[in-house]
C-alpha cells in the first residue's frame, strides 16, 4: 500500500509541478493551490512527488 499524501495549503505556491507530474493525484483548487484528488500507486512515486515540491508543501498524511 502506498503512502497517503496531503498538501499544506499555507505553504503551496501553486507552481503546478505536482499537477504536471501526477494529474491523477493532484489538481488545482478554487484558490489555485494544489489538492490531493487521488491515490499514489507506490511509495517510490510518493517519495518522488514529495521531493519535487519546491516549497515542501507535499507531505505524507498519517
Amino acid at each position: 500500500m502506498a503512502k497517503k499524501l496531503k498538501v499544506n495549503a499555507d505553504a503551496c505556491i501553486g507552481c503546478g509541478v505536482c499537477v504536471s507530474m501526477a494529474s491523477d493525484v493532484f489538481a488545482f483548487d478554487d484558490e489555485g493551490k494544489s489538492s490531493v484528488i487521488g491515490e499514489v500507486a507506490d511509495d517510490a512515486t510518493a517519495d518522488s512527488l514529495i521531493s519535487s515540491c519546491p516549497v515542501g508543501a507535499i507531505e505524507e498524511d498519517a
